[in-house]
């Protein structure tokens, strides 16, 4: 099972659009992951209706239209893999130990808002997967999404796309 992990496209304020590379990658995925932040609601319905299934939650910047179709937190089950979604988890000092103790029943936590790619383990258990922003890199070289594939109930090839700069 192949998942794409996508966050914080800020969509239409910091780019018009979702990067050509990452729609491409689009089909390829059995599961797109979006942390929050989308912003506008296009975006989340061109999720809707091209990946094959969809999981997102809302974030810090999204309004009132987004929050009615997104929950805050969402969970499922992946091929034995007990996935969890949300936007914040707070600072990067001590994000492993709070993760670990607020999601004591995932296997992988996929959150946003930092812009900042992010991949740990805490706890010795649960791996921590921020994919960065494909639109908006902020203090980060490249904006950026994830990929990772799940097979036999494990997350395995977790790979950081970087996106080319825009001309």
């Amino acid at each position: 099972m192949r998942l794409l992990l996508l966050s914080d496209t800020h969509l239409p304020k910091r780019a018009k659009a979702l990067p050509p590379q990452l729609l491409d990658d689009l089909p390829r995925a059995d599961v797109v992951v979006h942390a929050g932040d989308w912003v506008d609601t296009a975006t989340l319905d061109l999720l809707e209706a091209r990946a094959q299934r969809l999981i997102g939650v809302y974030g810090n910047n999204d309004g009132p239209e987004l929050r009615a179709r997104l929950p805050e937190v969402a969970y499922a089950e992946l091929d034995g893999v007990r996935l969890g979604v949300v936007h914040e988890t707070g600072p990067a000092q001590g994000r492993e130990r709070r993760c670990a103790e607020r999601f004591p029943d995932l296997d992988v936590l996929v959150f946003g808002h930092s812009h900042i790619p992010w991949d740990s383990l805490a706890d010795g258990r649960l791996r921590l997967l921020n994919p960065g922003s494909p639109t908006d890199r902020r203090r980060q070289p490249y904006c950026t999404y994830m990929t990772a594939e799940v097979r036999g109930g494990r997350l395995t090839a977790v790979d950081l796309h970087r996106l080319p700069r825009a001309t």
